[in-house]
């Protein structure tokens, strides 16, 4: 596995940890990645806390884009593995404009495939596209 989708999956696993969890945010966050060795890695911890600490730093203007795009939708109603590809993707989309939005839409559409339910992949595509639009991002 490449190294920036290594760093995607970890850092999906640590919002998603992080959102349902009601303990101090920064003590879990710590907690995570003292149990996740690969946070550590050269190659993908740079990457992961980069999105990680993104998506927390901007999770209200994100959330903002997903309402926006997913029509008949509530956040709160969300899966909370489809909520969180989504926050991570749309964090990469408008805020990492080096990576290309057809790869941050990809990436996050696998990792619904992964960890998603069947229909995670196609709403996750739609939505993402909808903020790609909204947003202007090619």
């Amino acid at each position: 596995m490449r190294y920036r989708s290594q760093a995607r999956e970890l850092a999906l696993k640590a919002l998603c940890f992080l959102d349902v969890t009601r303990d101090d945010k920064e003590e879990m966050f710590s907690l995570f990645c003292s149990n996740f060795k690969e946070t550590s890695d050269p190659a993908v911890g740079p990457f992961f806390f980069e999105l990680v600490q993104g998506v927390n730093r901007c999770k209200n203007e994100i959330d903002t884009w997903i309402i926006n795009a997913s029509k008949n939708w509530r956040l709160s109603r969300m899966p909370v593995v489809d909520r969180n590809i989504l926050r991570l993707a749309g964090f990469e989309l408008v805020r990492l404009p080096d990576i290309p939005a057809s790869v941050s839409i990809n990436e996050a559409v696998d990792l619904g495939k992964k960890f998603g339910s069947k229909h995670t992949g196609p709403f996750v595509n739609g939505v993402l596209d909808r903020i790609r639009i909204t947003e202007n991002i090619q």
